[in-house]
């Protein structure tokens, strides 16, 4: 059972920032494929960013490409997500989630375990 813990989520406006941070009681941390996914009231939970096992391929949403940033730290099996020039249209909870896969996917069913969420609010 692996257990994911997400913070740093906060309300912020229009053009800040925020890093989130997701640290994995995955004593395979390395082994698996992780991501951040969100989810906005009434909308489906969205895949956001992945990284796969080795750490070297990374996707992005569309949607935040060029803005969100996605890295991981080996040493305290924790990934973050680092978000700039945030919009209300990124208003959501943001979702941690890990794969027994090494390879990331983009739908919510890829993923065996997931954090609690933390509330990202971006006001104009």
């Amino acid at each position: 059972q692996v257990e994911l813990k997400e913070s740093g989520g906060g309300s912020v406006q229009t053009g800040g920032s925020l890093r989130l941070s997701c640290t994995a009681s995955d004593p395979r941390f390395t082994d698996h494929a992780m991501a951040w996914f969100r989810q906005a009231p009434e909308n489906e939970r969205e895949f956001v960013t992945g990284i796969n096992a080795r750490g070297d391929s990374i996707d992005y949403s569309d949607s935040v490409k060029g803005r969100f940033t996605l890295t991981r730290d080996t040493t305290k099996n924790t990934l973050y997500l680092q978000m700039n020039s945030l919009v209300p249209e990124d208003t959501a909870v943001y979702y941690c989630a890990s794969t027994q896969a090494a390879m990331y996917g983009k739908t919510k069913t890829w993923y065996d375990y997931w954090g609690q969420g933390t509330q990202v609010t971006v006001s104009s």
